[in-house]
């Protein structure tokens, strides 16, 4: 499964911060679950502005990354959005029967969980 990696930076330090993240492609927007104490979402919070890197999984070889940047939303509310997407991306690593178990679901009912939503303004790709 590909996973992405989000990049953020601290406003006050400009320090960058790089993590691997589980993602949705809605063929508009990338979405990923997040936690509201983690550092990637207290960057954010400052600094909207960030970028996604997704590497495909080895294929042909002709399409190495795609780079999305943009500024990004915090969406924490209406909290039954949150969840209903927070599974979809689980269900994604997880699969139809592994996101039945009572960690993802209780991730996705967490009140610190929250979607970080990219509608790129600049998508570049090698």
């Amino acid at each position: 499964m590909v996973l992405a990696r989000l990049g953020s930076a601290n406003i006050k330090t400009c320090q960058p911060h790089v993590v691997p993240v589980w993602f949705l492609w809605d063929g508009e927007s990338v979405y990923i679950s997040a936690f509201t104490s983690t550092r990637k979402v207290k960057d954010l919070q400052g600094n909207r502005r960030c970028s996604i890197l997704i590497e495909p999984a080895a294929g042909d070889g002709k399409l190495q990354a795609i780079l999305l940047e943009g500024v990004c939303e915090l969406i924490s509310e209406p909290r039954q959005l949150v969840e209903e997407l927070s599974l979809r991306i689980y269900t994604r690593y997880l699969g139809a029967e592994g996101v039945l178990a009572d960690e993802p679901q209780s991730w996705s009912r967490d009140p610190e969980n929250l979607i970080i939503k990219l509608k790129p303004e600049r998508i570049a790709s090698w």
